[in-house]
């Protein structure tokens, strides 16, 4: 990994931002060739994957990180993966990748209902704590032009990150008093909290909105995809290696050792207050573990 990703680490603003409304956009986070080889990618899984009778239809194709060398170039990108360490600490992987495709449609015809939730599903019914912990954050990277309402544009609701529930409308047409539009060019990089409320939107356009996320998670969270990376994990750094799963045993996700977590040596190398900080993780309206009284002092 190199060193210049450091100009793009978490700036304090960020972080009181992205703690405070549960997202943050990072605009330019893909140059033109990076988004020619991802939509070319992108393409090639829908026109693969695409039936006749969802040719109009959203495309929501998982697993896609072992489909193209675009996409492992992803995992570690120097504009947005050093927010993601910044956010969850270093003791992380990817554990879900997707590509979202969404032809315009037919506003007409068009039979639509919103899809609000939170991400992670059964963590959110089982998990006991209030607010629900972070756990995880995604990032997607628009392909295309999304920078006005109606183009297939993830909606969010600041600040919902910290609320279990939302009040939606009971048509369930209609978005909840305080939605927003993520209005973005092609290029940039929404990074989402997987609290933040939030749905995808009809494509009323003239152009299929394509996005590529990627999810990050603690290691010791089980994997939501297949992850079919084995086999692309001798040719890769030690860093890409641990951010595809890879690690010396299983208690090595809950008690990492260097080998499990070279990220962190990494870190150590290049911006050790990174590598050392306890404050990853928590929202400001989460206080650290204490034992009699003393943080606990080890990760």
């Amino acid at each position: 990994m190199s060193p210049s990703c450091l100009v793009h680490r978490l700036s304090p603003t960020e972080r009181d931002s992205f703690n405070s409304q549960g997202y943050l956009i990072v605009e330019n986070a893909l140059d033109i060739s990076m988004i020619g080889r991802l939509l070319e990618a992108v393409d090639r899984i829908d026109a693969r994957e695409r039936t006749d009778e969802a040719r109009d239809k959203l495309l929501s194709f998982p697993n896609i990180i072992h489909e193209d060398s675009a996409f492992v170039d992803l995992i570690d990108l120097p504009a947005t993966f050093p927010k993601v360490w910044g956010i969850l600490g270093w003791n992380i992987y990817s554990y879900h990748s997707h590509v979202d495709i969404t032809p315009p449609a037919d506003a007409a015809a068009l039979k639509w209902r919103v899809a609000w939730h939170q991400d992670s599903m059964r963590v959110n019914d089982e998990i006991e704590t209030h607010p629900r912990p972070r756990l995880s954050l995604k990032i997607g990277y628009y392909l295309t032009d999304a920078s006005e309402p109606d183009r297939g544009n993830t909606l969010v609701l600041p600040g919902s990150h910290l609320q279990d529930e939302i009040d939606c409308p009971a048509d369930g047409v209609s978005n909840p008093a305080g939605t927003e539009s993520v209005c973005v060019k092609p290029g940039s990089a929404l990074i989402l909290d997987r609290r933040t409320w939030h749905s995808r939107s009809p494509n009323l356009w003239n152009q299929t909105r394509k996005v590529v996320w990627m999810g990050y998670s603690y290691r010791w969270l089980r994997p939501k995809d297949a992850m079919t990376v084995a086999h692309i994990l001798p040719e890769l750094d030690p860093v890409r290696r641990q951010i595809l799963g890879d690690g010396l045993s299983a208690n090595g996700t809950y008690d990492p050792v260097d080998g499990d977590v070279p990220l962190r040596t990494w870190l150590r190398e290049h911006c050790p207050e990174e590598a050392e900080s306890s404050h990853h993780g928590r929202s400001q309206s989460r206080p650290p573990a204490m034992v009699r009284g003393k943080h606990l002092g080890r990760q």
